[in-house]
């Protein structure tokens, strides 16, 4: 619960009340749907700290944030090759059969086994920023559990986690949080299910949720052993993981089922990085258009809601 007051406390009060908060993200669409949110808490006078990669497809310095960076063994180049390469193989893979679905799900754990883990040694094993980041004293981290870098952090230095994702392979975020996932009726990744199924689909579903555990092992073999090195203890990405204050679920609705959640859990939705701009709406009547107006927001005066604005 401390992260969740916490979170509270950065949005709500001022600056005389600020928090510390560090942000370790991953690249993509996590950090870009991340983004928006960490600017504004930094906005409102929080001392925000991204930390980041030297070399990323999408992250950079951001407004109202302290940006630190840290060495890894690849160019930007050499991560969109490969980014490259492991999508077109996932994608030309034969999903016709339930046999081939089942066969991905085991293929793209075996891809993002070492995918993850990428950025993990360049920054736990840089004593340097790690001993500027305890000397910060943070509040808390806001992070994405996608990748175990900002997981293992938040062990480190034992600060609450706050946990932002979009989708975590292998249900690992439901096997941390003990959260209930009847397979009767919620479908895995990769299987193309409905919340409605008959009883093969069923049967296959379960076999899959029984599945994840080791799936989640499997995954994070490599996470598991850099953890234990870091923090000079056995430990397990998802035994830290349980620990998380808060668990932000940035799932968009119309790809979700209803399923059950953690106290802790919140749906926060919507996949889009950028506020879209307002469309013209026009209802044809002969060669006249009507355009929808609003009076009240200028006095009185006529305003045209779906006017094309343009930015400077």
């Amino acid at each position: 619960m401390a992260g969740v007051w916490l979170l509270l406390v950065l949005f709500l009060l001022g600056s005389a009340e600020a928090g510390k908060l560090l942000v370790i993200p991953s690249d993509g669409s996590h950090w870009l749907g991340m983004k928006p949110i960490v600017e504004e808490l930094g906005r409102r006078g929080n001392q925000v700290v991204v930390v980041i990669p030297e070399a990323s497809l999408s992250m950079g310095p951001s407004q109202n944030t302290t940006t630190l960076t840290y060495p890894v063994n690849y160019t930007k180049a050499e991560l969109h090759a490969s980014l490259e390469g492991n999508l077109t193989a996932i994608l030309s893979n034969d999903l016709s059969s339930d046999l081939s679905k089942f066969l991905l799900f085991f293929y793209q754990m075996n891809l993002l086994q070492t995918f993850i883990v990428r950025n993990a040694e360049g920054l736990l094993f840089n004593e340097d920023l790690m001993k500027k980041l305890q000397d910060y004293r943070f509040d808390a981290i806001l992070t994405d559990p996608f990748e175990p870098v900002g997981v293992i952090v938040s062990e480190y230095l034992s600060i609450p986690a706050i946990y932002m994702q979009v989708n975590l392979p292998c249900g690992v975020d439901t096997l941390a949080s003990q959260c209930p996932s009847p397979p009767s009726y919620v479908p895995q990744r990769n299987t193309h299910f409905t919340d409605q199924m008959n009883l093969w689909q069923r049967c296959v579903n379960l076999a899959r949720t029984l599945l994840q555990p080791m799936a989640c092992r499997y995954m994070h073999t490599c996470a598991d052993e850099i953890a234990s090195r870091v923090l000079q203890r056995k430990a397990s990405m998802m035994e830290i993981m349980s620990r998380a204050a808060l668990w932000f679920m940035r799932f968009d609705f119309a790809f979700e089922f209803p399923r059950p959640l953690m106290p802790n859990m919140v749906m926060i939705g919507g996949m889009a990085t950028k506020k879209p701009k307002p469309l013209s709406q026009h209802s044809p009547v002969g060669n006249r258009c009507t355009t929808l107006w609003s009076e009240e927001s200028n006095g009185g005066a006529a305003t045209d809601l779906y006017a094309p604005r343009i930015d400077p």
